[in-house]
């Protein structure tokens, strides 16, 4: 690849290549000169750690590993010097080899970041770029309404993918810091000494507390730094393109699960809920304080050389009146510098808004905030003083910046959804009418049509259904109190705080008219006299078969008379969530991909025809199997008119801390995805190819996915799959990683089967193997019965439409990931020689993938147009060699041994660390 070539690549908004590592020859060089400089620091510190002899034996396992994928290498050579090593080795060899990809995924990091201050220009940047298109191709009207609406919200969750400790993160961090300053040898290898004197296994699993620590930090370093500035940019990129954004605009928001997500998850309480908003809001408050002492210091202006604003005056008098020992403590010192005086009100304001939560007392009005909008009006008495008074520069500095942190993190730094499976809200439903006695039978005896009639009915009316007086069933006690927690937290911290209930496996109308009723019953929802709501109600869609039915479940529910009220309640407004994973498990990539593209499309229409603006939820994992892959090409590949000026998306696992561990990889990735956003919303509001051809090519779409999806059933179906998958891989060890505080299981019952297995550990088992079926398994067999039906050259013009092409760009780097010469090391050590029958259908449907993958692309094999990439890859399978034959040996041992060995869970814990952080996914 050229130069110009590598430097076209980095351009574009976040290609595959991109997304996945540096892409430039110069920045690979340097990249790997760090590696090496930082592996031979790590074999110097095996060696004084744990002795000459060890590094040997990782340098010779290493040779073996390699010489075994040459031409005429002995691929057993591994697995005999493995066989029988006792478990302390084991374990010291498994650190060794983790910690190597540990520092190669840090160093990466650093990498693409100075690949991105570097080689891409100003007039490059995501922003500016669209905004140059907005201006020359777009109405300029329809521009200012999106930009006055425009907001995305990254969502941050604790799906258990991130194996790493935060302890571990924090020494690697500090590493990338060192590499990009230039620290000394000995300084940085004594960073290498501390990690490797670090646990990399967690004591015990997690809290939720601990997970809302974990994220929290990552949401607290966007917030005080990142957040601000892509605001900033988008602000500063509009302008000089002619635009206006309104003041009050929030284009950029957090949000967050963590401490709200209670499906499946019996450790989130309501009480763990409200614990979980005073830690977010601990943070927010930080954030704020630290800019507004940073402007205490910097705005020395006196009205001795200045004039002030009477607006400032006037606050500064009912400040003193609401604050009179701040007044006294500073009226000496700050007498003629009335910018000080009222920031140190402010300040103190938010001192006291910190001990109001901590002590949960009422909000005083004047001594505290109650959520962000009076001190964001606070702020503006200062920006509108400073512009008025020649001050319009001074404005534009930390002030601007403090303004929008204000603007974008509230108090409450991130908006918390709530989510719940529908079960639950008809579980407790069923509880209070049946305490009632009206029903002629039980309420879980009703039919969906009788519920949602009788659910319907109850929204028209106005009566409290739950009789508090006489308390609340018991088995609905838990629910009503997480609404009822709902509803006090959005009081006492501010509405925004928490104001999006999702409802799990929402299947028909009843699920969602049943979560109204129950709003309603907690004051949330009032849809009679003075109609209003403070609370979003979203569907989740997640199966196929929830999918397939999105279109008509909404058309349905917006045609009830009582849930339209509150839709327009919320200003016409209506957020849907789209699975990604459980359609995958369920139905394979392709049928998954092509459902949910095709739901979008159903959703867009029937929003527009009950007059009700969309905003899509994507619940994107990490791996590919679970909607990874680049977020801009997503967000390109999807509908044409799905998109409108919002937008939310998942951040999950092992991405949190791969995209926003170092501030330009932060601030790009969220670059990104605004600039696509806008883009999707303003340029790609009509279909860009005629009607025929898109009906053309959704033909041909549905027949790759049925066969794809016959053939993806057909294996998961197998009665033998429960006993190979669990016997091939590490799945069942992946508990006691622990990497969550979510079970990894459902609660279910008979004999263990895969539909109890979450996604997450139905990804990660298949990964750790390098079989990683859920990202391709079913596409060969999908395009290879579309050729069969005489759509090849229908196949060839498809490469042209986002959709197809995304998908095939994301198959092709799971397929470049796959790895069946290591994946049969684990069959046939591992699974009873009856069921290893279906690794030969694996093998035939990888073979049937590659052949037609490639024949579409054109190109002789996997990532020929990506030659850094691919020989990164190749570089990561070498080091990840010895890591596989060490967990099947591991795993052998284990299982033949029966009871628990405390060093041998630890040695195979250890390989799971290990591959996770060379693949770059854990599930």
């Amino acid at each position: 690849m050229t130069a110009s070539a590598h430097r076209t690549e980095l351009l574009a908004p976040d290609s595959l290549a991109a997304h996945s590592g540096v892409v430039s020859e110069s920045e690979h060089d340097a990249l790997r000169a760090d590696i090496r400089r930082l592996s031979t620091m790590l074999g110097r510190t095996v060696a004084h750690q744990a002795g000459d002899e060890l590094l040997e034996l990782v340098e010779e396992v290493r040779k073996l590993a390699r010489d075994a994928t040459a031409k005429g290498g002995d691929p057993d050579a591994v697995t005999r010097r493995l066989a029988g090593l006792d478990t302390g080795t084991a374990v010291t060899l498994a650190r060794a080899f983790s910690q190597y990809f540990q520092l190669a995924n840090v160093a990466e990091q650093l990498h693409r970041s100075r690949e991105l201050r570097t080689l891409r220009p100003q007039d490059a940047r995501p922003l500016h770029t669209v905004m140059e298109r907005l201006a020359a191709e777009a109405d300029r009207a329809a521009v200012q309404d999106v930009l006055a609406r425009a907001q995305l919200r990254p969502v941050f969750t604790a799906h258990p993918t991130e194996s790493s400790r935060q302890s571990v993160l924090a020494i690697l961090r500090r590493v990338a810091d060192g590499l990009d300053h230039g620290l000394p040898d000995d300084e940085l290898g004594a960073l290498v000494d501390l990690l490797w004197q670090t646990d990399e296994i967690r004591p015990g699993k997690p809290t939720v507390a601990d997970e809302a620590r974990a994220v929290g930090w990552f949401m607290e370093q966007l917030g005080s730094r990142t957040v601000p500035d892509v605001i900033g940019e988008f602000g500063r990129e509009a302008k000089a393109h002619g635009f206006d954004v309104p003041a009050d605009s929030r284009p950029l928001t957090l949000g967050v699960w963590v401490g709200g997500d209670r499906d499946g998850n019996p450790n989130v309480t309501p009480d763990v809920t409200r614990d979980t908003l005073e830690l977010y809001a601990d943070r927010a408050l930080k954030i704020h304080g630290a800019l507004v002492e940073q402007l205490i210091q910097e705005l020395s202006i006196s009205t001795k050389v200045v004039g002030v604003s009477e607006e400032l005056r006037g606050a500064l008098a009912r400040d003193r009146r609401s604050l009179p020992e701040i007044h006294e403590r500073f009226i000496r010192l700050n007498a003629n510098e009335p910018y000080r005086l009222k920031l140190s009100y402010i300040q103190a304001r938010l001192e006291n808004t910190r001990a109001r939560i901590a002590e949960k007392a009422a909000h005083v009005p004047g001594r505290d905030y109650q959520g962000s909008t009076e001190y964001v009006a606070d702020l503006g008495v200062l920006d509108r003083s400073l512009r008025g008074h020649l001050g319009a520069r001074i404005a534009d500095g930390t002030l601007a910046r403090t303004i929008r942190a204000g603007q974008a993190l509230g108090l409450h730094l991130a908006e918390l959804d709530i989510r719940e499976h529908s079960q639950r809200h008809h579980d407790a439903l069923g509880a209070i009418y049946d305490s009632l006695g009206e029903l002629d039978k039980p309420y879980a005896e009703l039919t969906r049509e009788e519920r949602r009639e009788l659910l319907s009915q109850e929204l028209q009316g106005g009566r409290p259904l739950i009789r508090r007086h006489y308390g609340v069933p018991d088995e609905a006690a838990q629910v009503v109190a997480t609404f009822d927690m709902l509803h006090e937290v959005q009081h006492e911290f501010a509405p925004e705080v928490a104001q999006t209930y999702i409802v799990s496996m929402a299947q028909d109308v009843d699920d969602i008219l049943a979560v109204t009723v129950l709003a309603r019953e907690s004051y949330m929802v009032e849809l009679k006299t003075d109609p209003r709501s403070s609370v979003d109600l979203v569907p989740l869609f997640e199966t196929v078969e929830e999918l397939l039915q999105a279109g008509p479940l909404l058309d349905a529910l917006l045609s009830d008379p009582g849930y339209r009220q509150q839709v327009r309640n919320r200003g016409d407004l209506q957020e849907i969530m789209l699975g990604y994973s459980d359609s995958n498990k369920g139905a394979g990539i392709t049928s998954s991909q092509w459902e949910i593209h095709r739901a979008q499309r159903q959703l867009r229409d029937v929003a527009a025809q009950h007059g009700v603006r969309l905003r899509l939820f994507h619940g994107r994992g990490g791996s590919v199997g679970r909607g990874g892959g680049p977020a801009g090409e997503a967000i390109a590949s999807a509908p044409y008119g799905s998109v409108d000026a919002t937008m939310k998306l998942t951040e999950q696992g092992e991405v949190i801390s791969d995209k926003y561990s170092l501030p330009t990889l932060a601030h790009d990735n969220l670059e990104i995805l605004l600039a696509s956003m806008l883009d999707a919303s303003l340029l790609h509001q009509a279909s860009r190819w005629p009607d025929e051809t898109l009906a053309r090519w959704d033909e041909v779409m549905t027949c790759v996915s049925e066969a794809s999806k016959t053939a993806y059933r057909r294996l998961v179906g197998d009665p033998d799959l429960p006993e190979f998958f669990t016997s091939a891989t590490p799945v069942d060890e992946l508990g006691r990683l622990n990497v969550g505080s979510r079970p990894s299981k459902r609660p279910g019952k008979g004999a263990p089967s895969l539909d109890d297995l979450r996604a997450i550990p139905w990804v990660f088992g298949w990964t750790q193997t390098r079989m990683v079926v859920p990202g391709w398994y079913g596409l060969g067999s999908g395009l290879a019965a579309a050729r069969e039906a005489g759509y090849g050259e229908t196949l060839e013009e498809m490469r042209d439409w986002a959709f197809f092409s995304n998908l095939l760009g994301n198959v092709e780097m799971t397929l470049a990931k796959t790895d069946l010469r290591i994946a049969s090391y684990y069959v046939s050590a591992l699974v009873e020689p009856a069921q290893q029958g279906l690794f030969e259908l694996i093998r035939a449907e990888h073979e049937l993938t590659l052949r037609e993958l490639l024949r579409l692309t054109g190109d002789s094999t996997l990532l020929e147009r990506h030659p850094v990439l691919r020989n990164t890859l190749s570089v990561r399978n070498a080091y990840l060699e010895p890591l596989h034959h060490l967990q099947v040996e591991l795993l052998a041992q284990r299982r033949k041994a029966g009871e628990s060995d405390p060093d041998l869970e630890r040695a195979l814990l250890l390989t799971i660390n290990g591959i996770a952080a060379g693949m770059k996914n854990t599930g």
